[in-house]
């Protein structure tokens, strides 16, 4: 399915059933798979063939499904996770040990941040943050010698700063390590991080690509261009014997194109377990079939709350990509041709108060956790998500107190703007 535009891709990518199969990708939903002689599945365990044993590290269903990701990415391989969190933490550590050092992206969501800067710290691996906005020269000067991965967000949640992929990937590439970039908000129909540099991309997919709040997932997608052998004394666990497996060397057995995500697979999904049910995937898949239709109007849903909101009296701030007075808006045209997605970040004037209360007279939006769904909805930081900071810490993160993030739906824009326009009253 290569061959074909991304439209086509997003309904028939990864799956192509023979004469007499099921039209929809089947749920394979078994935890075992029964073979007649124990060589067989042998030869499954020294990963000398192809299938599955045990869905805690493979199923049939998600690999459908990976596949059609890993199309719509320009990947040449892909791993279904059980979220979005254990696609950037797999992702990472498959790379990454006790005394490597990761550079990233200051501005992330903060659940990655907390796991690099806190969870992945006490596993001995440290981290220096630096700034969306940095020179190549402030970049280069954040790598160390034991640095392993650079990771950064197509568009960051929430601040929506658009990160430059190309300077990034230049950067890490001059140093011998992957671009790692979460591409969530703008999906593959928004942008390929690939096409710019990008090495390896994750998703959150229980965000747009699940589009209608049902399934939590993850993805990693491999681009199958980074040349693990040439750095072979930076990835000992890709370019080394593997004892586990027999003494197998995956980037020698794999080459470029299959080395990371069959170690990922073989490692850290047999030890860590994370996988995506198969049901979970199966609803993946009907979100993907409609992404290519869905993500424009969340874009025009946001760029049009967004214009709305910048003449707005009452809104301090307006964040969005799209608009062309956001410190972002050039480089989003570059990256994504529009404003990326249908998220948009904005501050009241009034601060807390003023958010809590005119959330309260929201009644299309619902107050949510959740972001980038079919349905709008909205949520305040400062009083939900970042609830324990106080008001100088959440001014430093770039979290004003009075700040809201509302996800634009797939309802009628005028809508929208109509149940903002009264809940500011």
């Amino acid at each position: 399915m290569s061959d074909f535009r991304l439209n086509t891709t997003c309904v028939q990518g990864g799956y192509r059933p023979g004469n007499g199969e099921p039209r929809q990708i089947p749920i394979i939903q078994s935890t075992t798979f029964k073979y007649d002689t124990s060589e067989d599945m042998g030869k499954l365990f020294d990963l000398e063939a192809s299938g599955y044993f045990y869905t805690r590290l493979q199923n049939p269903t998600n690999d459908y499904v990976a596949a059609k990701i890993a199309e719509l990415e320009g990947g040449t391989a892909a791993m279904l996770t059980s979220s979005g969190q254990a696609a950037n933490f797999f992702a990472l550590f498959n790379i990454c040990e006790n005394g490597s050092h990761i550079v990233a992206s200051s501005s992330i969501y903060g659940g990655t941040f907390n796991l690099i800067a806190v969870t992945m710290a006490k596993m001995g691996i440290d981290v220096t943050f630096v700034s969306p906005d940095s020179t190549e020269e402030e970049l280069n000067a954040a790598f160390k010698e034991n640095t392993r991965a650079m990771f950064g967000e197509t568009i960051a949640n929430p601040a929506l700063t658009v990160l430059d992929i190309e300077l990034f990937a230049k950067v890490a590439h001059a140093h011998g390590v992957p671009l790692i970039v979460d591409n969530t908000f703008p999906t593959p129909v928004g942008c390929r991080p690939i096409e710019w540099g990008a090495d390896i991309v994750t998703h959150s997919t229980t965000k747009y690509m699940d589009g209608h709040g049902a399934a939590v997932g993850g993805v990693i997608v491999d681009s199958g261009k980074f040349d693990w052998m040439a750095h072979a004394d930076k990835f000992p666990g890709l370019t080394t014997p593997d004892d586990s497996y027999h003494g197998i060397t995956y980037a020698e057995k794999f080459g470029k194109e299959g080395a990371f995500i069959t170690k990922a697979t073989a490692q850290l999904m047999r030890d860590f377990g994370s996988i995506q049910s198969p049901q979970n995937a199966f609803l993946l898949n009907l979100g993907l079939e409609s992404l290519h239709v869905r993500m424009p109007r969340h874009v025009e849903n946001g760029q049009a709350v967004a214009e709305f909101l910048e003449k707005h009296p009452k809104v301090k701030k307006v964040s969005f990509p799209g608009l062309a007075s956001d410190a972002y808006h050039d480089r989003a045209m570059k990256y994504f041709g529009h404003g990326g997605c249908g998220v948009v970040s904005f501050e009241l004037e009034g601060g807390r108060d003023a958010a809590q209360s005119f959330m309260k007279k929201l009644k299309l939006a619902a107050i949510e956790t959740h972001v980038a769904d079919a349905r709008t909805c909205c949520l305040n930081p400062a009083t939900s998500t970042h609830r324990q900071m106080t008001d100088e810490q959440l001014m430093q993160a770039g979290i004003p107190a009075g700040l809201v993030r509302m996800s634009c739906g797939l309802e009628d824009k005028q809508d929208l703007i109509d149940d903002l326009a009264q809940a500011l009253a």
